[in-house]
């Protein structure tokens, strides 16, 4: 039996998301990322042995600290929004 051929069987599997469901995803990712790093920029523990064994990579999440906040809570929000709506 030959191999499928058709143009679906050779694209990645991203290509298979819908705008819709793309749509619907995208805020539980920028809320997940938000969470992740909120937790490990604001955890005692974690941001001692961040600035103690990753100093240069401490600084640039560091520097991202506002960026964490905001997707959190607006990935959060955007995100109850889509559950409420959907």
């Amino acid at each position: 039996m030959e191999p499928d051929s058709s143009i679906s069987a050779r694209l990645p599997i991203y290509s298979h998301m819908t705008p819709g469901q793309l749509d619907f995803y995208f805020p539980f990712i920028v809320f997940f990322y938000g969470f992740l790093a909120v937790l490990v920029l604001e955890t005692p523990v974690f941001a001692r042995l961040g600035r103690e064994r990753m100093s240069d990579l401490w600084e640039g999440l560091e520097r991202r600290r506002n960026l964490a906040w905001v997707s959190f809570f607006i990935g959060g929000l955007w995100s109850l929004q889509n559950l409420w709506f959907h």
